[in-house]
């Protein structure tokens, strides 16, 4: 018998009084997790149970003892300390912020900024890893500035998986319920008090919605439930967990992000004007805007599709097209076939948007292709990232040079305030004043770190790494109760790592790229680094592999079994269940974090940035952000960015690179310590790297140049296609429409350079072209000649462009256009000239298939 739908049901919420009501109030805004003076208040209130909750302030009022809040009112500190919180919220809430200060005219602006997950604190967990980390410092960061924007996810009844190690060190995940009641987590309601939800329609699956939200700072971040008990026991499951399932899961968990995120959305009254997808999972959005601006102004697919892709941004995170989504066309038909008819499209039309050439039935569908040909802001996370990714999408764009792709770069960040322990910002407060926290990307203010004194930003350092060795003591210790060892064993774990000593981080996903044992690879050399007497050094690890990855696991078990030999027992550690947590204690505390992944398969990377804000010192692989922030003197670079086809001996040289570093520089760098015992040389590294680095890998700055760069501009060219009744947007399709009709009709004719073989730097060539037009105008093209120096191969490298000028009107729809080119550099040139389709008002516009060479 199924009990369950005999239940009647009810809610209990903490009995909270007039005085202490303000708790329950910063509780519920995820703005208290920055605010080192709103998580001192909860832990005030009870230490252990602020642990114990996993520094959930919603669970601890709703487990407090009436008798221990009666006794909080009466204690005039900590009312004083709430009021104090309660104003500093208010203060927060309503200044004048960033976005007010510099964009004027744009409070129109909506923006709907959507990830599969996000990472805003571990009492929250339903992220997995870096993806949702940035997500999250994306929101913190947003709200921070002011910017009007909301944030769209899914809300997992069991989140990603945690871990625990057995004996042998193999990897075994469980999946604990989030009780959605006790977290920081609000039901949207109607205006008589019943939970708001929406439908889902899609092939034979239909069900039913509900939206949570969770208050970040200034920023909403509304969470898709499918737990409800109208729907089946199936669809109750598309939100049960974090990437898992098989294609046919991920494509509906997928369909509920998109188009279940701009429904909601809708139903809250809410209508974004700019999208932004982080990565390609929320791609059907653009799908969604289009099919409610046809339904809406009664216009074509193609007519819609111009202002919606106007209004819509994407962020690319990977390197390598087998770590994007891809489905079979018969899932697409499956889910989608009566969707497609709604768009006006047919089915070889409809599965073209997911295809690199649509033309090709064999290419499966992808969300990523998807995205980027309905985005009109796109970009990559680190600029080795942009330069990888526009390499790997040329087809998309097969016309265009690989520099020319529209497919630009915006550099990762990290949230400041959240990742810097609380011991560094109270120094930088004393020396630095509070302008850092306030605007985190002026370089004039991280400048005076250099006049704190060495001898205060050691001891800092010395005090964070001391709590880390506490910390990570106190969890091994929990990790071997729970495996069942033996009471000396046990015992162990309170002599393991010395807080005197050299200590490096490496946390992560563990990927097989991420080559999470490189450093295993001579273990007798490693023990004599380890064990040195005069200059000790000590490991402390950590992170996940996805439960489908045995390799990933099987990285994880030898760190583990290295750690079991006694020559490593007290200088190596592998800290299990790697969370927002542990994260925070590793990047506070560690001297130097270590980074050694496969170049290019990192994308960018930001535990080392989270490092940098703490003092600690990067030692990389030159990939993703590293190669941006390495400068010679402020931390290490493991090789010099070579790739080798063989990565057989690409580990070899690597290691024994990353060997040398520490023998050589690393370790003898650190020990160089003076009478006081503090190591001059190397405070001056920590402060070259905290001056060159936290101005520039903030999320501050990252989020503005999001705004300046792609969510202004993109509101501006959707304003301007809307406007007017959309006569733009309408004018721009059929002009289309008449261009690919008439676009054989173009052709080169002739191209002629009037130039010796050898001409002097500095020199100008005149250039003429015939060019036939058809029946097109001479307005509705560009004639430009693309020029350059040649490479090794014969291509042009790093090109640019001259647009040529109509000079003669020949007849017969032929046209002569002329230019000239400037040599301003020696060496061998060579050109090309180009016809694309040119708009009145838009000018440029190109389409694949419609540019022509020669």
């Amino acid at each position: 018998m199924d009990f369950t739908k005999m239940l009647h049901k009810f809610t209990v919420v903490p009995s909270l009084t007039d005085e202490l009501a303000a708790l329950q109030r910063i509780a519920y805004n995820l703005w208290w997790c920055w605010e080192p003076d709103a998580i001192n208040l909860f832990r005030r209130m009870d230490a252990d149970l602020w642990q114990s909750t996993r520094h959930n302030p919603v669970e601890m009022l709703g487990i407090l003892q009436q008798t221990t809040l009666e006794a909080l009112k009466s204690d005039e500190g900590f009312m004083a300390h709430l009021k104090m919180v309660d104003e500093k919220l208010s203060e927060y809430l309503e200044d004048k912020t960033w976005f007010q200060k510099n964009a004027n005219g744009k409070s129109n602006m909506k923006v709907a900024y959507f990830s599969m997950e996000f990472g805003l604190h571990e009492s929250l967990p339903i992220y997995s890893g870096g993806l949702g980390i940035l997500a999250g410092d994306h929101l913190k960061s947003a709200s921070d500035l002011g910017l009007p924007l909301v944030g769209v996810g899914l809300l997992y009844r069991q989140g990603y998986f945690r871990q625990y190690l057995n004996n042998e060190g193999w990897q075994q995940e469980f999946y604990p319920e989030n009780d959605f009641y006790n977290l920081p987590l609000i039901l949207e309601r109607n205006e008589n008090g019943q939970p708001l939800w929406f439908e889902l329609e899609f092939g034979i699956r239909k069900f039913k919605v509900h939206i949570w939200r969770v208050q970040v700072g200034r920023v909403p971040l509304y969470l898709l439930d499918t737990n409800l008990e109208e729907n089946s026991p199936e669809d109750r499951l598309i939100t049960a967990q974090l990437y898992f399932g098989d294609k046919e899961m991920r494509m509906i968990q997928e369909i509920l992000l998109g188009i279940g995120g701009i429904r909601a959305l809708r139903t809250l009254g809410i209508i974004p004007n700019v999208c932004h997808m982080n990565e390609g999972h929320a791609a059907f959005l653009a799908l969604e805007r289009i099919r409610l601006l046809m339904e809406k102004r009664g216009i074509r697919f193609s007519e819609a599709r111009e202002i919606v892709t106007a209004g819509n941004v994407f962020t690319t995170h990977t390197p390598v097209e087998a770590g994007i989504d891809h489905f079979p066309s018969e899932l697409l038909d499956k889910f989608f076939a009566r969707y497609s008819k709604s768009l006006g499209l047919s089915r070889d039309e409809f599965l073209g948007l997911g295809r690199q050439n649509p033309k090709n039935q064999q290419e499966s569908f992808c969300m990523a292709v998807l995205a980027l040909k309905l985005a009109g802001h796109t970009n990559g996370v680190s600029q080795l990232h942009g330069e990888v990714s526009r390499k790997m999408w040329k087809n998309a764009w097969p016309e265009l040079p690989e520099e020319q792709l529209p497919l630009t770069s915006i550099t990762n960040g990290v949230h400041t305030r959240t990742w810097m322990s609380n011991h560094m910002a109270s120094l930088l407060i004393r020396y630095l004043g509070n302008r850092w926290l306030d605007d985190p990307t002026d370089h004039s203010v991280w400048r005076r770190i250099s006049k704190i004194p060495d001898a205060e930003l050691w001891r800092t350092q010395q005090s964070c790494r001391e709590k880390l060795v506490d910390f990570a003591r106190r969890r091994l210790k929990e990790q071997l109760v729970k495996v069942g060892a033996t009471t000396k064993e046990i015992s162990t774990a309170e002599e393991v790592l010395d807080p005197e000593v050299l200590t490096i981080g490496f946390a992560r996903r563990f990927a097989t790229y991420k080559r999470g044992t490189l450093l295993l690879r001579d273990l007798d050399r490693l023990a004599r680094i380890l064990n040195n007497p005069e200059m000790p050094v000590q490991f402390i690890f950590a992170g996940k592999a996805h439960p489908q990855d045995q390799e990933g696991k099987e990285l994880i078990r030898q760190i583990v079994q290295a750690s079991h030999q006694e020559r490593f027992r007290h200088r190596i550690v592998f800290i299990e269940d790697y969370d927002m947590e542990v994260a925070r204690h590793l990047v506070q505390g560690v001297d130097v974090w270590l980074n050694t992944p496969l170049r290019p398969m990192e994308a960018s990377g930001t535990s080392g940035m989270k490092v940098a804000f703490n003092g600690g010192l990067n030692m990389s692989i030159l990939d993703g952000w590293w190669c941006e922030g390495y400068h010679g003197n402020n931390g290490w670079a493991i090789g010099k960015g070579e790739v080798y086809e063989d990565i057989e001996y690409q580990n070899q040289v690597e290691g024994r690179a990353l060997y040398d570093l520490l023998e050589k520089e690393v370790v003898p760098h650190f020990y160089d310590q003076g009478s006081d015992g503090v190591p001059r040389s190397w405070v001056a590294t920590m402060k070259a790297s905290m001056q060159s680095l936290c101005p520039v890998f903030s999320t501050d700055r990252m989020v503005q140049e999001y705004t300046i760069h792609s969510y202004i501009p993109a509101y501006g060219q959707w304003k301007r296609l809307v406007d007017d009744d959309m006569s733009l947007a309408l004018d721009l399709a059929r002009w289309k429409e008449r261009i690919f009709k008439l676009w054989p009709q173009v052709s080169i004719e002739q191209a002629v350079a009037e130039a010796a073989d050898a001409v002097a730097v500095g020199s100008t060539i005149p250039v003429t072209a015939r060019v036939a037009l058809g029946e097109l105008a001479v307005d509705e093209v560009s004639v430009e000649v693309y020029f350059g120096v040649l490479d090794s191969t014969g291509n042009i490298q790093g090109g640019e462009t001259v647009m040529l000028r109509n000079m003669n009107d020949l007849g017969n729809g032929l046209h002569e256009f002329s230019g000239a080119l400037e040599c301003r550099f020696c060496g061998r040139h060579g050109f090309m000239l180009r016809i694309m389709p040119q708009h009145r008002i838009l000018g440029n516009v190109y389409e694949p298939g419609y540019l022509i060479w020669g």
